[in-house]
């Protein structure tokens, strides 16, 4: 299935998207189906041109794109500098949709089948995602949701969005894929499970007040003395501490990519609880992980290693990148360490949208990705 991809970091709008266009004209000189435009910044304000361009000398089917804090291309993520990355796939129907705030897509799609994914991209200031999501989990049960919230503004009304020759900056913009495209969604939540699991025997809502019959408090502290390293205290100082739930109660054995992932959001010593950011049932299994780049890089490479792919978008946590990592193009990297040399492009968000344990949930600090033709490990 042909697909293309380029970045460019040329300060001048017009040249880096010309730039763009013709590098993947060169990779896919035929007709296109999607086209997703992201941009940096410094290009947001030309967004239109931008998409104008895009539309006129490549004439996708379905144009979607969106002004980001920063933006990825093959092994490359461009964060504090100008950039626009454009990428293309042909061989699959495709339909855009521009949700409105409080809105839904619309229960009819011109497609010749049932959707396959939903690619979508938000503002987080005029958008409630987790009610869009739920929404669409009861519009179009199973269906796949990949994408994340703009983040090249820092209030309402500064983030663009760009559906064929509209732009706007509120709601959301999405594309449905058809039958053929072949996607796979992995979301990384860039954690890693430190003590092992136990069984919520108290709680109510997001207080956890008993793990297997003893305090979550007391069960914290015992791991912080016995398992845990200076380093991996420091984390949890930090703010990294999480609670996992297991998504599969039926699996024996429980590794990454089988939990929820819930911050841990505070906690009291006198009553020997834990507050997380969601609601855990009693009776489920949880496991505390830890979330920092070491975990964040292990957790990526695991998933993605061993799959196979024609093309990616990747939608990365605007927390990651350089100031996380340490260094450059880290998410960017470990998908092409993985998938290999393959067309990506994708943007950083204000929260990362996927799908976990049947449901399509909004994500923090992690990276979403829509794999294009389908992999399995090795």
């Amino acid at each position: 299935m042909p697909f293309a991809a380029a970045i460019s970091e040329h300060p001048v709008t017009a040249h880096a998207v010309g730039e763009v266009i013709g590098q993947v004209i060169e990779e896919l000189p035929g007709p296109v189906d999607l086209a997703c435009l992201f941009v940096t910044p410094p290009h947001g304000g030309a967004l239109e041109d931008a998409a104008a361009a895009v539309r006129a000398v490549i004439g996708p089917a379905v144009l979607l794109g969106a002004a980001a804090g920063a933006v990825a291309g093959r092994r490359r993520e461009v964060e504090s500098s100008a950039a626009v990355s454009l990428w293309v796939g042909a061989g699959f129907p495709a339909q855009g949709v521009h949700i409105p705030p409080g809105g839904l897509p619309p229960p009819g799609l011109e497609l010749p089948g049932p959707p396959e994914a939903l690619v979508l991209v938000g503002d987080p200031f005029s958008l409630d995602a987790a009610e869009l999501l739920a929404g669409i989990d009861g519009r179009f049960p199973a269906l796949p949701v990949i994408g994340g919230l703009a983040s090249a503004a820092v209030g309402p009304g500064g983030n663009r969005l760009a559906l064929d020759g509209r732009v706007t900056s509120s709601g959301a913009v999405g594309v449905f894929l058809g039958a053929g495209a072949g996607v796979r969604p992995l979301v990384s939540q860039g954690c890693r499970p430190v003590g092992r699991p136990w069984v919520v025997t108290r709680g109510e809502g997001a207080v956890v007040y008993e793990l297997a019959g003893r305090p979550a408090m007391t069960r914290l502290m015992d791991m912080v003395q016995d398992d845990l390293d200076p380093g991996e205290i420091g984390t949890i100082n930090a703010g990294g501490l999480c609670l996992g739930v297991v998504t599969d109660e039926l699996r024996d054995e429980y590794g990454p990519g089988d939990f929820l992932l819930m911050d841990v959001v505070g906690a009291d010593r006198s009553i020997g609880a834990v507050a997380v950011d969601g609601e855990v049932e009693v009776g489920r299994t949880v496991q505390y992980h830890l979330r920092d780049a070491a975990a964040a890089d292990s957790d990526l490479r695991y998933l993605a290693g061993g799959l196979s792919a024609s093309a990616a978008l990747l939608f990365t946590c605007n927390g990651r990148g350089s100031r996380w990592f340490g260094g450059p193009d880290h998410d960017a990297e470990a998908l092409a360490d993985s998938l290999g040399e393959v067309p990506l492009a994708g943007m950083s968000a204000a929260g990362e949208i996927g799908p976990l344990a049947g449901r399509n949930r909004l994500f923090g600090m992690s990276a979403s990705v829509a794999l294009f033709e389908d992999g399995g490990r090795g």
